[in-house]
């Protein structure tokens, strides 16, 4: 066994690495950019080393600097995570020549597997079944759309290096079969250093099903079940869960079988991921394999009770295998939600900056802790006060549930939701929530085109479903009176101006629009000391419970006998005496006063934001690219005018309406905050 290894990444995946190394008795190494010298991953490591700038193609994916740190440090073996350089045969190989392990697949699987269009022929070869589509490179946009029309839209533009959404565009005609294949060939070359791209038949309505598994040094090779990956947007995926509700138990057979017969041919070691996309009638088909470790495999680890972190430094070691398929449990229902840095209510668009506020909610399942299971765990790479950088993916967090069956998997984790708080930047927390409220997401009818059929306009506030709206007015009622009473008890007020806490307010729910709703609201039966009141609004009333103190964000009671956990933020980007309070995904920004205050505010007249249609703004922070456009240049709606890049994503942006460029206001190269002007039209 080692005793030391290496992770060549960053964020929870190094994180989740190191957990495990130290519970194996192994030092670890970490490397980081000048954007990550305060991250997790590096105070949790024994050592850092330093490895370059903040861009991921001068630190995380120059190879040398990291196998010269590797011997800097006396490493015996690098563990890559995933991303970067994990799916590189090329590196894969120099690290063996340096006499360092790699704890992942050998190099030739890697190149046979890791590589799309080659994974494919193999698969083909193999007696695999595989979608229809051309598996050679494509060189021109132009070809791209002849094969496009050849095969019958839509199609699905992929790069061959590409992963995690990244290089990977669905076309239903020929202007988005054209575009694609741009944007691919950019996005794969800045993110993978590769840019052969390759064009398949996209399968409407399709699953998105893939098998784990996990190989040693001996031929052996196990499955260890499935998981349920459908739920995605723009392709990468948001819900994850395992096993799948819907395959049965001879599909789950036959994949299986299928994935080791396909890893046995090219003598596969380690973890890895065998992707299938299934049909209604349960008929599947090879999509890729992911020759490294999943972002997904805590949902497998909780089904299984098995550490695959563990197992890959193991197999890398050279150990045999200890489990035979036999021994490969399916143990209750586990979920993972990937919380990610992006603003749901903004058409997801990446959300940079500092976290002022990071408390996850509490654990009650560890990693590498296999004698823990049936709770709450948090995969992370950040913590309180941290940044999250423009210069790598969106992700937060990942927040796992385990369950008896699916639906205690889902109420854990609509209940973790909850108590999961998180300020300073946007998370698409509040989307997950809506999705897990879904009829279908529920009912386990859904497949990959489910957010696009159900959220294809975007996502609103309204659009998160809530059993009882009524009770967050009713929850900022009782912690305005909470608020009001200790201010109440304050010694030393002068006579005839004490404070009163009374009994009736009205909860003033804030329109972006002004169109403000005013509810009355009456709080009685108050007693600080056991924390409870009776709230009540309207024809409902509401029995709260609750000893959280008035500085806790994340606020634990029960209402009418039910446990529940919200969220109550003090102050508002727009208003600092109003009151966000948070459940089941809805938000409401509110101001609890009194009913002859309630009465003047009526009064207030709206002031309405300033007319920003002549302008084409940054819609989140990041770096401007492109400006195609010039000053007097005549522009039609629907047509390109700059392109911003953050998180490893290109986000082109398009003139709304016909117009004249009047001014360009940032030039090519520039970092942009968020809504910073780009052009005004004159």
């Amino acid at each position: 066994m080692f005793n030391k290894i290496l992770i060549a990444n960053r964020g929870e995946i190094a994180c989740r690495v190191i957990s495990t190394a130290k519970r194996m008795g192994i030092m670890t190494v970490a490397v980081y950019s000048d954007a990550d010298k305060d991250a997790r991953h590096v105070l949790l490591a024994d050592e850092a080393v330093h490895i370059g700038p903040p861009p991921s193609r001068e630190s995380y994916l120059l190879g040398d600097k990291i196998i010269a740190a590797c011997k800097q440090t006396g490493a015996q073996a690098l563990h890559p995570g995933y991303g970067f350089l994990s799916e590189n045969a090329a590196f894969a190989k120099k690290v063996e020549e340096e006499g360092i392990v790699f704890i992942g697949p050998k190099h030739y699987s890697m190149a046979a597997m890791g590589d799309k269009i080659e994974s494919k022929k193999l698969a083909g070869a193999a007696g695999v079944s595989c979608i229809p589509g051309v598996n050679s490179a494509i060189e021109t946009a132009e070809r791209a759309v002849e094969i496009a029309q050849g095969i019958g839209y839509p199609v699905m533009i992929k790069a061959s290096a590409g992963g995690g959404g990244k290089g990977l565009r669905v076309a239903y005609n020929d202007k988005e079969a054209f575009d694609g294949f741009t944007s691919c060939r950019n996005e794969a070359r800045n993110s993978f250093g590769d840019d052969r791209v390759f064009v398949e038949k996209f399968v409407e309505e399709p699953r998105h099903i893939e098998i784990q598994l996990i190989g040693d040094a001996h031929g052996n090779v196990l499955y260890l079940n499935e998981r349920e990956c459908s739920l995605q947007r723009r392709h990468q995926k948001v819900i994850e869960e395992a096993p799948s509700p819907f395959i049965s138990q001879a599909t789950r057979k036959a994949m299986g079988e299928q994935a080791v017969a396909l890893a046995k041919a090219v003598k596969y070691q380690s973890a890895g991921t065998v992707e299938f996309v299934v049909g209604k009638d349960q008929g599947f088909y090879f999509l890729e394999m992911n020759t490294r470790l999943q972002v997904e495999h805590p949902v497998t680890e909780c089904i299984t009770g098995l550490d695959l972190v563990e197992l890959m430094i193991r197999v890398a070691a050279g150990e045999k295998l200890e489990l035979t398929q036999a021994d490969v449990k399916r143990d209750g229902w586990a979920m993972e939600c990937r919380i990610n840095a992006e603003d749901p209510f903004r058409n997801f668009l990446p959300s940079t900056g500092r976290l002022v506020r990071f408390a996850p909610p509490a654990q009650t399942m560890m990693q590498a802790d296999t004698s823990r299971w049936f709770g709450v765990r948090v995969d992370t790479g950040v913590q309180d006060g941290g940044e999250i950088p423009m210069y790598y993916d969106s992700m937060i967090a990942k927040l796992i549930v385990h369950g008896k069956d699916r639906l205690e998997a889902i109420a854990k984790m609509r209940e973790a939701l909850n108590g999961f708080v998180i300020r300073g930047v946007s998370s698409n927390i509040p989307f997950q929530s809506a999705l897990l409220a879904h009829p279908k997401f529920v009912s386990g009818d859904f497949n990959t085109g489910f957010i696009a059929e159900h959220y294809g306009k975007g996502f609103a506030a309204e659009d998160v479903p809530h059993d009882d709206a009524s009770f967050l007015v009713a929850l900022a009622a009782f912690v305005r009176r909470k608020s009001r009473e200790r201010a109440a008890s304050i010694s030393g007020q002068l006579p005839g101006y004490s404070v009163n806490a009374g009994k009736d307010y009205v909860v003033v729910t804030l329109a972006a629009d002004g169109n403000n709703i005013y509810q009355p609201v009456h709080v009685d039966e108050f007693i600080g000391e056991t924390g409870s009141a009776r709230v009540l609004v309207g024809a409902s009333s509401y029995e709260i419970r609750s000893t959280s103190r008035l500085n806790d964000v994340a606020i634990f009671g029960s209402v009418n006998g039910a446990e529940f956990t919200a969220q109550v933020e003090r102050g508002t980007p727009k208003n600092p005496l109003a009151l966000r309070v948070q459940h089941n995904g809805r938000r409401i920004d509110v101001l609890v006063i009194s009913p002859r205050m309630a009465e003047l505010h009526a009064l207030m007249p709206f002031k309405a934001p300033p007319d920003m249609s002549r302008y084409v703004l940054s819609p989140m922070p990041g770096l401007l690219v492109d400006v195609a456009v010039q000053v007097g240049q005549k522009v039609q709606a629907g047509e390109r005018v700059a392109v911003i890049e953050a998180m490893k994503m290109e986000n082109v942006l398009f003139a709304t309406a016909d117009g004249v460029v009047g001014k360009v206001l940032a030039a090519k190269g520039e970092s942009l905050v968020v809504d910073q002007p780009i052009v005004e039209f004159a």
